[in-house]
């Protein structure tokens, strides 16, 4: 894994795009990328607090503008930032405004050929858009997360489509520290699968619940990312499928990433 393809797997060691999600490789010294997403999620459903789905008062919707950044300080020390730009819409607020913004730096506990295991630490800065997904625009202030990450790439297996050439999974944990909201904890998954070193499918998953019986949510989004040099495109969807005190969101992600 010599050079830096990714936010969960380096590039040059599949040969594919980047995957689209911070884990547990590094970048080498030196390295970067930058990625800009655009999200619009829409509910006329929630969870209510036994987890069953109950009609919105009004029909919500959250657009999301966000820039991850990541910069190789050294081949095991990755600083990260995260930004958004958030406007939207429910029965209760029409609001526009900057989201939370952090940065933090990961930590590659120890890597081989195929696995790697990393640590990250991080602080958030809360804005006047949603620092959390459950909660009103504004609400929540200053945040600290301390995650742990695992991934190990693998070639193709049985299992794979034809077309497949190889693939890795991720599994992170984290705990979230939260200021004027509940602290949570969260779970995330990824499985990608390669097609030659153009093509790269992502499956994940995003799961959490916030303390003393707050809310809970999980989200799958499957996507498809096209490599074109330093550039790379993405384009997929993705579903609320379970939760508690949480709407159903769902919707399209649209990315860009630039490797430097």
């Amino acid at each position: 894994m010599r050079r830096a393809g990714g936010l969960l797997l380096t590039l040059a060691a599949l040969g594919a795009a980047a995957p689209a999600a911070a884990g547990p490789w590094t970048l080498p010294k030196g390295d970067g990328q930058v990625i800009v997403k655009f999200e619009d999620m829409r509910a006329g459903e929630g969870f209510d607090p036994d987890g069953r789905l109950a009609d919105l008062p009004a029909d919500r919707r959250d657009t999301v503008v966000s820039v991850f950044a990541e910069y190789g300080l050294t081949d095991r020390l990755t600083v990260r930032f995260k930004g958004d730009w958030q406007s939207g819409k429910d029965a209760f607020v029409d609001y526009e405004g900057r989201g939370p913004l952090e940065i933090g730096v990961n930590w590659q506990v120890w890597r081989d050929d195929r696995t790697a295991v990393a640590l990250y630490g991080g602080v958030a800065d809360g804005g006047e858009g949603r620092n959390a997904g459950y909660a009103p625009p504004g609400v929540g202030g200053q945040d600290w997360e301390v995650r742990a990450s695992a991934g190990r790439s693998f070639g193709r297996a049985r299992w794979m489509s034809r077309a497949a050439t190889g693939g890795f999974v991720t599994l992170e944990a984290a705990r979230r520290i939260r200021g004027g909201l509940p602290d949570e904890t969260r779970v995330d998954a990824t499985l990608g699968l390669h097609f030659g070193d153009k093509w790269m499918l992502l499956n994940q998953a995003y799961g959490g619940q916030a303390d003393d019986g707050g809310p809970r949510w999980l989200s799958v989004e499957t996507s498809l990312v096209r490599r074109f040099g330093s550039w790379s495109v993405q384009a997929g969807w993705r579903e609320a499928v379970a939760g508690r005190e949480t709407p159903r969101s769902g919707g399209p992600v649209i990315g860009l990433w630039r490797r430097f």
